[in-house]
């Protein structure tokens, strides 16, 4: 139709010309947008936004917020580790718009070209982000990723219960404290505590260090009461334990409750900081819906409402101003991140964490 159009217009010009009308032609529609005079319409967003995030991550506050400013719904579904995510993700059993890996994870999908490139004139709040978590192995640029939170692992200790210090791994993992521990239920978490102890760094995984530190893996595991990623402070709180291996947020939120009761340490042997981040997978269906997302999770008021709820490391220069110098303060929310490493994609090598940590946990 486009030719036959161009056909006719070519055909009628001399009859105008020789009507003498004087008058400039009108340029065809396809020219008057390249001039930019007729531009292309924005795209819009969908009505709703599917994020697949964390378990006790996301304040209800927050989604309730962008959608009465946006009129996009969030559906919130939640994962408990990062091979859980990739395990659904990859599957394709369901359309995620957004997703909350940590940074090995991003780096695996970026690798498997999983991920869309993010059009960051959508997300000016960028510029909120702290120099610390710019420039990191998995996404230097921010072309994919957009930091939610920051964490480590650390070490949380009833010290109304228990008298004797504890510095690091060696210490928690005893035979006296058995059935007192509540450890993250992350097989690759467990596998770098071992790992570390032993002198071996976290990213090194291979199936040699794998057979090196099964027995010392299957002993620590016998001595864990309850493995849980969702809300290891719970046990704490209740006294069903009075020793865990915990995120950071969660023992920020312990030693909020009872900064007296609840030790926060950073373990010995060393440990290892984690960046979560909103990432948009390829499947996506509401991109510009995901971006508004991300923008509007990076204002530092609304920034400032998840640390308020969960109060791991912000991100957010900006929002960290607003701030109250007691949550600054907290040792767990504003650990020493200096000099701290971050998980790798182990690739295929991962399969075999897995592994070893279900057939341990089967066997006990």
């Amino acid at each position: 139709m486009k030719r036959i159009s161009a056909l006719l217009i070519l055909m009628f010009v001399p009859l105008l010309c020789l009507l003498g009308c004087g008058k400039k032609e009108s340029p065809a529609p396809q020219q008057a947008a390249a001039s930019g005079s007729a531009p292309a319409p924005e795209p819009k967003p969908g009505d709703e936004l599917n994020l697949f995030g964390w378990s006790e991550y996301v304040p209800q506050e927050v989604l309730d917020g962008f959608t009465k400013e946006t009129g996009i719904k969030v559906n919130y579904e939640t994962f408990a580790s990062n091979e859980e995510m990739l395990s659904k993700l990859l599957a394709g059993s369901t359309r995620y718009d957004l997703i909350q890996p940590s940074e090995y994870a991003v780096e695996a999908l970026i690798r498997q070209k999983k991920l869309q490139l993010l059009d960051q004139t959508r997300i000016p709040n960028l510029k909120n982000i702290a120099p610390a978590f710019r420039n990191q192995p998995h996404d230097p640029e921010l072309k994919y990723s957009v930091p939610w939170m920051g964490t480590v692992v650390g070490i949380v200790v009833n010290t109304q219960k228990v008298k004797e210090p504890v510095k690091g791994f060696k210490d928690v993992f005893q035979p006296k404290y058995k059935g007192r521990i509540v450890a993250l239920n992350d097989n690759r978490e467990m596998v770098s505590w071992v790992m570390v102890t032993m002198g071996m760094n976290a990213n090194d995984v291979t199936p040699e260090n794998l057979a090196k530190i099964k027995p010392t893996l299957a002993e620590w595991i016998k001595l864990v009461k309850v493995f849980d990623s969702d809300s290891p402070k719970t046990a704490l709180l209740n006294g069903d334990v009075d020793i865990g291996v915990v995120w950071s947020g969660e023992a920020a939120l312990l030693y909020q409750e009872d900064k007296d009761k609840f030790q926060f340490v950073l373990p010995l042997e060393g440990t290892h900081k984690a960046i979560d981040s909103l990432v948009i997978p390829d499947s996506a269906q509401n991109k510009i819906g995901a971006e508004m997302f991300m923008n509007y999770i990076l204002r530092p008021e609304v920034s400032k409402i998840i640390s308020d709820k969960f109060p791991y490391t912000n991100p957010n220069a900006e929002a960290r101003k607003l701030l109250t110098p007691e949550q600054l303060a907290n040792p767990a929310s504003y650990p020493p991140l200096a000099g701290m490493e971050t998980f790798h994609d182990i690739g295929k090598v991962a399969a075999d964490v897995d592994k070893l940590v279900t057939d341990l946990k089967a066997s006990q």
